[in-house]
């Protein structure tokens, strides 16, 4: 009773103005399950100042948790004081735990590095020829990539350069039959791709201690969480704690020949590299002594960003003092001083309070510990959560396209030639390896004879010029086992890759070669390296490799081929993990976390996402909270339409949606709605390819033409970059046109139409505040594509959770499923599932309607018309079942939907009467 009491006296005094009763049930709520731990649930519609609420609550608890335990150390080890039974066990766990261990860990790590830089390179052993058990009996065959080597190779025999700097150093494990002492004599050393260039010579930030009750936010875009840190500046709490924003290379770098190169992959790639290249020229410089006046030269010497340290810290106190910075503050304020924003917000963590930073870096293991994020007895909170589920596990898989392959394979072909002599016995067996499964991946994608993977299903592959592909998916043990590679030690390999510095030198070594050659012969090598160069394709096969030491029940690998060698190039093949699981990816969080907060929008239904993350918790230990709109009722009209304007009933499944008749009736009701909605109007397609088909319908009919005179037309474009331009266009045309125009000239143009894509970057995030979104007309049900392969093999998997049985023994437990692209295959696994994988389906799609059709109400006095165009929106209510659309859409939509009208003139009637009154109040 005590503990409801005083939960009841919290005060969010931080909120800057006075709260909506929703939202103080909100703060309460969330206070509330901070003080329990654990995993929450916190569901508040969009427009409803849930990033506000979330801002004060969350950080409000914090504040008071750290007063409380610095008044109890004040009291020394009496009563109440830190270690007694009055606190939680996990607050007496988060003290207990910190003890010096921790300095003398820092301390010991310190030396270590010393030791290494300061040691002597060890001497070579005695060549061994023999190949290691732990590989099985690895021969290298010439490979189907053997004939693009061949012409250059002989070129690199004879030349007579010193090669040198390109061997590798002698890599030995200390124990080569025990998985679970593998140590190499690298280990001491700290690898560059996951550390700042910086990081040695700041011992002062190293010895500082972590944050208490750190807070880590996190949202699926950089522009969520850009929004996330205005609404935080608004607050105290943007001065009164430490904040810092993560983001990416491609959105923080500013080193204009890395960012000049455009795509992700490619800048990443290219950082590193430079980062590579400084802590290889600073080992050669201390250890080779080549001359007694060396300098360093400034193509080999890392960024020009991250040389001066000095600029670095005096961006650390810059950031601190200025309060909450978003992405785009860091990047000018990096681009001021010259020195590197990514890596300067990096090595602001460990004194953050409020780390703000986006799904993958949080999510994945691998960027976390990378980002050095301890989640130990920490707070983490997931903003746009609707999706999770689905989010984290696609951020495991894996892809290698055939090009990688033979790029790779290649590079460390001619690689191995040049320096099979000088290289140990352990690098000749790893590289050796190597070759082995990049020769194994590429018969398998070839159809190669020896390739017998393929054989007993090339009689089922579609003989059509268009399409002449097949898909197929395979267990991971299965995968394993037909490729012979199971007595490979994936695990030791992995290893390897990660501590030998192969990937930088391999790749190092073939630009030099490449550069060497005349340009045909550069071309011909590059041609295979088109996702990015060796670097990317070396790390999608590392990628993969990870992949194959999952569970076997963990996942699916997807081989996708062409059957056609001449089509083959265009169309590209691939081997592909996707994961299907992600409860022990998500239990790492959950079990350091002391509390972990799911928010969003729409979270229902909750079940789906419990038995998908964590279904180890009960029920009654999951805590769920949802609150209603502040909107009043009357400012949302929301209805079903199933007719058009000329009376056809609107089907917009699958198998009717392109028909001439179909898309022609939608453009008659949007060439009605432009006459009287006010302001703008967005709608939202399907996909971008059935926007296409409409749009040029829609023009060689005369619709647009009939359309733009009265409200001009955009149009949503595929690349993310142009959506920010294309808003500000449509929102500056609805300000100009909507302020000109008036009653006594109906004739004239007031507002625009937003043509928009469900799933893309306008229906995800963005706020269609006001006029932006007067009417949002969501047409059909955007239902995912019955032919996507990895959607049906998690449908598979979702529906082998309901009868407790494993994938293997279901309807579709064969060793090997094959696609071949049609919609008819993927409607039939559907009819097969008897709940659980149609509910999924059908969830997907409803989550989709209601993120977009929450773009429009943004505040409490915000009003807008929401259309379902489709006769399924539309029954009547007695008749529905518990799966029918409508029972998915928001409690605040669902209360006010229109169901059913006789013909398109009463919806007409509706609007007229809806944005009449709403004018006048």
């Amino acid at each position: 009773m005590e503990d409801k009491e005083e939960e009841e006296e919290v005060k969010f005094s931080a909120f800057p103005f006075k709260p909506y009763s929703i939202q103080m049930e909100f703060m309460k709520a969330l206070y509330h399950s901070l003080n329990q731990g654990g995993v929450s649930m916190l569901e508040s519609p969009t427009g409803t100042g849930k990033t506000m609420s979330v801002i004060c609550s969350a950080l409000q608890w914090v504040l008071d948790q750290r007063r409380q335990q610095e008044s109890q150390e004040a009291c020394g080890n009496g009563d109440g004081g830190v270690g007694s039974d009055d606190d939680p066990d996990w607050l007496r766990n988060f003290v207990v735990n910190k003890d010096p261990q921790v300095k003398e860990d820092k301390v010991k790590n310190k030396k270590d590095k010393f030791r290494y830089l300061s040691g002597k390179a060890d001497k070579k052993e005695k060549e061994n020829k023999g190949i290691s058990k732990d590989f099985g009996d690895v021969h290298c065959e010439h490979s189907p990539a053997e004939n693009i080597c061949q012409s250059s190779q002989k070129k690199i025999d004879t030349t007579d350069v010193d090669d040198k700097e390109f061997l590798l150093e002698e890599y030995e494990s200390e124990d080569e039959g025990d998985l679970g002492s593998v140590m190499s004599k690298r280990k001491a050393t700290k690898s560059m791709l996951n550390s700042s260039s910086e990081d040695e010579s700041d011992d002062a930030e190293e010895e500082e201690d972590e944050k208490k009750f750190k807070v880590y936010f996190c949202s699926r875009t950089h522009s969520q969480l850009s929004q996330f840190i205005k609404e935080l500046q608004k607050t105290i709490f943007a001065n009164e704690m430490t904040v810092v924003s993560l983001g990416s290379r491609k959105n923080l770098c500013i080193n204009k020949d890395v960012l000049s190169l455009g795509n992700s992959t490619r800048i990443n790639e290219r950082c590193l590299e430079l980062q590579k290249k400084k802590k290889n020229e600073a080992t050669r410089v201390k250890n080779i002594r080549v001359g007694a006046h060396t300098r360093r030269t400034k193509a080999s010497s890392g960024c020009p960003m991250l040389r001066k340290h000095k600029l670095q810290h005096e961006f650390r106190n810059e950031v601190s003092e200025r309060g909450a910075l978003d992405i785009e503050d860091l990047a000018n304020l990096g681009k001021t001083l010259g020195t590197c924003p990514y890596y300067g917000s990096r090595s602001m963590v460990v004194r953050a309070d409020l780390v703000v930073l986006p799904y993958q870096s949080l999510l994945s293991k691998s960027s976390r510990e990378a980002l050095g994020l301890n989640l130990k007895s920490n707070i983490v909170i997931i903003d746009e959560a609707h999706n999770l589920a689905d989010s984290l596990i696609s951020m495991y898989d894996s892809k290698i396209t055939l090009s990688q392959l033979e790029n790779v394979h290649c590079h460390v072909e001619r690689y191995f030639v040049r320096f099979r002599s000088l290289l140990g016995s352990a690098n000749r067996r790893y590289i050796q390896t190597l070759m082995v499964l990049t020769q194994a991946f590429l018969r398998v994608l070839l159809n190669e004879k020896n390739g017998n993977l393929m054989d007993s299903y090339h009689d089922i592959e579609q003989t059509s010029e268009e399409s002449r592909t097949s898909d197929f998916t395979m267990a991971i043990n299965d995968f394993i086992f037909e490729l012979n590679i199971d007595n490979i030690n994936l695990i030791k390999l992995l290893k390897y890759i990660k501590e030998s510095n192969i990937m930088h030198k391999v790749n190092s070594y073939g630009e030099k070669v490449a550069n060497s050659e005349n340009t045909s012969a550069r071309n011909e090598i590059r041609e295979h390296g088109e996702e990015g160069g060796c670097l990317s394709a070396f790390q999608a096969l590392a990628d993969i490799l990870q992949s194959l030491t999952n569970n076997d029940s963990d996942g699916r690998i997807i081989i996708s081929r062409s059957s056609s060698s001449s089509s083959f190039r265009k169309q590209g093949g691939y081997i592909k993990f996707v994961m299907l699981s992600g409860e022990k990816i998500f239990s790492e969080i959950v079990d350091q976390a002391h509390a972990v907060l799911l928010v969003g929008g729409t979270l229902q239904p909750i079940e789906e996402t419990r038995e998908r993350l964590f279904p180890w918790l009960p029920p009654n230990q999951l805590h769920f909270f949802s609150c209603g709109h502040i909107v009043p009722p009357d400012s949302i009209m929301p209805i079903a339409v199933s007719r058009g304007p000329s009376g056809r009933s609107f089907d917009f499944s699958y198998s009717s949606r392109s028909s001439l008749d179909m898309m022609r009736e939608l453009g008659l009701l949007l060439c009605n709605l432009v006459t009287v909605v006010p302001e703008g109007i967005v709608v939202f397609f399907p996909s971008f390819d059935y926007e296409g088909k409409v749009y040029e319908l829609w023009g060689s009919s005369g619709i647009i033409e009939r359309i733009t005179r009265r409200k001009r037309i955009f149009r949503e474009p595929r690349n993310n970059m142009e959506v920010e331009s294309v808003l500000k266009e449509y929102k500056d045309t609805i300000c100009a046109l909507s302020s000109v125009s008036t009653e006594a000239n109906q004739a004239s143009q007031s507002g625009a139409v937003l043509l928009a894509v469900v799933g893309g970057k306008i229906s995800e995030g963005i706020n269609l505040s006001d006029g932006m979104g007067r009417c949002v007309v969501m047409v059909g049900l955007p239902y995912a594509s019955p032919s996507d392969i990895e959607l049906l093999e998690r449908i598979k998997h979702i529906e082998g959770f309901r009868n407790s049985k494993s994938i293997e023994n279901t309807p579709f437990g064969a060793s090997c499923d094959v696609y071949n692209g049609d919609a008819q295959g993927g409607f039939d696994i559907l009819r097969s599932c008897s709940h659980r994988g149609r509910e999924y389906y059908e969830n997907l799609c409803m989550k989709a309607v209601n993120q977009s059709i929450g773009r429009a109400i943004r505040h409490i006095n915000d009003y807008a018309a929401i259309l379902l165009v489709d006769t399924r929106y539309a029954s009547d209510s007695s008749k529905r079942s518990l799966s029918h659309p409508v029972n998915k859409l928001p409690q605040w939509i669902k209360d006010r939907l229109v169901s059913s009208t006789n013909n398109y003139g009463e919806v007409h009637r509706l609007l007229h009467q809806f944005f009449k009154f709403k004018k006048r109040s």
